[in-house]
């Protein structure tokens, strides 16, 4: 039987629909489906120059939207008479997938074929001028404007001129031609006004809403959404409720990019109450509305109501986004919880967005903040591209886990191999690093470059690090000369430090000075009181602890409690000092006991100036002895198997009697155990520190000391040795290997060498 020829309908040949194919193809960014109406078109409607000058405008813009440039140009060539519209097409498409250079170009071309740019055009090549760091291009743009009498009176033109000058921080020339516009509307007020917010102008874009006003214009939905983002940036509170009202007022309370960005400054603003509140009460919810009400939980410090609302919107059938995952996991950051960040990441990658540079970033975060160094190092090295947060993410890592030397290493490999310029983040990351690390040298040499080298201008953070710095090291006089000399006030973090520096080395007069600036800062401060109290009593100075515990009541500042919790199969205890409520309680105390015994048999004894009340030295050692940290750490030794990290964070920083206890009790059992503290910032959120990673568990053992910083290293080897890196704690550290650690005994052995920096020990 003869085949019957296939015949396609007649509306394949129809040039309107094959156009509707591209446009569609456009949307859905199928590259496929617009290469097969291409090839409809070229079967059907050829030779080129038949195909009707629309159509061909279609295959430009096709090619040039999907990031096809060469194609696009191709297609364009193929056209005998390409129009303004085609060259429009191809010069809009580059512009939109971050081609600025290609872009001027081909506009450089078009000009060159005599076709004359209409209003369309020159928008899209100011767009491009606005991403390539020279002016000269965006000027002579607008030198070409004004001949060809588009400005001052185009207004679209205009606006897209105004963008490109704030864009390339030429403020000035942008107020200029702002004051010229002869017919200034509401979307030249809001590029002015969006463009402020962006550049970190709160309060020049709050000025610019009310010029609207003042206009006599009505303000639309990216008006009323750029206030209520320098509203959040500049955290007034105040101005931003009123403005909730007139939003109410003027009828755009329903409208959901509106509500979407009240959720968001409310959040910003520390009023999560408010947040939840325009959320429920959405009409119309998209992932963006999920992922601000996310992110205003996580960066509220209420990390357990941002996964459940995540858990709630993957129930409702909402799709996780870049966004919305990195939210989650900076959730778990602050619960250091990192089963569920593993949990996260595996939804990443099934959702293919695991790649993302902010995903991923977020994970090295994650990864480093809970002291799974490897896993951190891992992802970092993973990522196809390398960008400022990626590489402040890493180092920050390094410098959580206190490993100064990687973190200095990482950022000169950040210097020198990529074109990456560090910022001010990056700084205050590295000099994280060396205050842990103890490199006073190498930190106070960054410090004091940092105008020279980067052109970064110290601020309250880097300050707070440099007095870290330099109170770890038992420098507190210099610290103290570093705060008299700031050109700025000293903020809560900087006399924080200085304290907690008094508190290490026992400078009581010192730190009553900084106590003192940090409760007249923050009187109802409850951290500070307690840590002049603790002073106090580390020193044996009963009556001023007691002093200071008396003014608390007075003036009606409570403590709240401390108290550490361990995750096990999808369940989180909590512990407190003294807690007996546990269901595992006698089970608990008898493993208690039973390292008790053991850590006195290899020479521990407790460190008792961590009990702060005035006792007996042996009802001192039973007060350290029951810490919230410890009882955690008990319940874990019962119940989780060998072989996995047993992970225990506090809401207060880990005590540095339970820190030395961790590492005795890690030599006996054989255990990985990280444990984490967590502080609170100037603004009430929580971040979470690693105090410690302690793994002495076959082949590679390490111990961290945090007088005693990098670590030193135990290892099985054929000449087996061990090294002490410098400290205040030689002699106990090695009377606790040689007693308690099996790998160290079978290393000690006649003619094994025990190297302490310069000294070496025959054994």
């Amino acid at each position: 039987m003869p085949q019957t020829p296939f015949h396609f309908p007649g509306t394949l040949r129809d040039p309107q629909f094959l156009g509707s194919i591209l446009d569609s193809s456009i949307s859905t960014r199928s590259l496929s489906h617009g290469r097969a109406a291409h090839a409809l078109i070229l079967k059907f409607l050829s030779p080129y120059h038949l195909i009707p000058s629309f159509l061909a405008t279609h295959i430009v813009n096709f090619y040039a939207k999907l990031d096809r440039p060469a194609t696009a140009f191709v297609a364009l060539c193929l056209h005998p008479s390409p129009c303004v519209v085609s060259w429009t097409a191809l010069i809009s498409g580059c512009s939109q997938n971050n081609r600025p250079l290609v872009s001027l170009q081909l506009f450089r071309s078009m000009l060159s074929t005599s076709v004359r740019p209409n209003d369309f055009t020159l928008p899209s090549v100011f767009q491009a001028a606005a991403a390539v760091p020279c002016h000269i291009f965006g000027r002579q743009i607008h030198g070409f404007a004004i001949k060809m009498g588009y400005l001052p009176y185009d207004s679209f033109v205009s606006c897209a001129a105004l963008d490109m000058y704030f864009k390339t921080r030429l403020n000035t020339d942008a107020y200029k031609l702002f004051d010229e516009m002869p017919d200034r509307s509401v979307v030249s007020w809001n590029t002015l006004v969006t463009n402020c917010v962006q550049d970190g102008r709160p309060g020049d874009a709050i000025d610019g809403f009310f010029g609207i006003l003042r206009d006599g214009y009505r303000p639309n939905t990216v008006s009323l959404c750029a206030f209520f983002n320098a509203c959040a940036a500049a955290e007034f509170i105040n101005l931003g409720c009123q403005l909730h009202g007139f939003v109410i007022h003027l009828g755009f309370g329903r409208d959901f990019l509106v509500e979407n960005t009240l959720v968001d400054f409310y959040g910003k603003c520390h009023e999560v109450i408010c947040a939840k509140k325009v959320f429920e009460e959405m009409l119309v919810k998209n992932n963006v509305s999920w992922c601000s009400i996310i992110s205003a939980y996580a960066q509220n410090g209420c990390e357990e109501e941002a996964l459940n609302v995540y858990l709630q919107g993957r129930r409702d059938g909402v799709e996780p986004t870049e966004y919305m995952v990195s939210s989650v996991i900076t959730a778990c950051i602050g619960l250091s919880a990192l089963d569920l960040g593993r949990s996260l990441h595996g939804v990443a990658v099934r959702s293919c967005i695991d790649e993302n540079i902010y995903v991923a970033s977020t994970l090295v975060n994650l990864y480093g903040k809970c002291g799974n160094i490897s896993d951190a190092e891992h992802v970092f090295h993973g990522m196809h591209k390398l960008n400022l947060i990626a590489w402040n993410a890493i180092i920050g890592a390094y410098a959580h886990s206190g490993n100064a030397q990687m973190a200095l290493s990482i950022f000169d490999e950040m210097i020198q191999n990529s074109t990456v310029v560090p910022n001010h983040v990056t700084l205050v990351c590295v000099l994280t690093a060396c205050s842990r690390g103890g490199y006073i040298n190498e930190g106070m040499d960054l410090f004091e470059t940092m105008r020279e080298n980067w052109a970064i201008e110290p601020q309250t953070e880097h300050y707070a690090c440099v007095v870290d710095l330099l109170g770890r090291a038992g420098l507190e006089e210099r610290a103290y000369e570093v705060i008299k000399e700031m050109p700025m006030m000293p903020s809560i973090s900087v006399w924080g430090a200085l304290l907690a520096a008094c508190k290490m080395h026992g400078k009581t007069e010192l730190g009553r000075i900084a106590a003192e600036r940090l409760l007249e800062m923050d009187p109802r401060d409850s951290g500070n009181h307690v840590l002049l109290s603790n002073m106090f009593a580390s020193t044996g100075r009963w009556v001023e602890a007691t002093e200071v515990r008396k003014e608390m009541r007075q003036v009606g500042v409570k403590k709240g409690p401390g108290y550490s919790w361990i995750s096990w199969k999808n369940t989180v205890h909590v512990f407190q000092a003294k807690d007996q409520t546990h269901p595992m309680n006698l089970q608990i105390q008898a493993m208690l006991l039973k390292l008790r015994r053991e850590m006195e048999s290899a020479g521990y004894r407790p460190d008792t100036q961590y009990a702060l009340f005035d006792l007996e030295a042996e009802e001192k050692e039973t007060e350290v002895w029951y810490h919230s940290e410890k009882l955690a750490l008990a319940f874990g030794l019962i119940c989780i198997p060998e072989g996995i990290p047993i992970r225990i964070t506090k809401n207060l920083r880990v005590c540095g009697d339970c820190h030395r206890a961790f590492k005795f009790i890690s030599g006996i059992v054989r255990r990985e155990i990280i444990k984490h503290g967590i502080v609170k910032s100037d603004k009430k959120q929580k971040s979470v520190q690693v105090d410690a990673a302690i793994a002495l568990s076959t082949p590679r053992q390490y111990v961290r000391d945090p007088d005693c910083l990098p670590f030193f290293s135990c290892r099985p080897s054929p000449s087996p040795s061990i090294t002490l890196c410098p400290g205040s704690t030689h002699g106990r550290l090695l009377a606790y290997l040689l007693s308690c650690v099996p790998a160290a005994q079978e290393g000690l052995q006649l003619g094994a060498k025990v190297e302490l920096k310069d000294l070496t020990i025959q054994h």
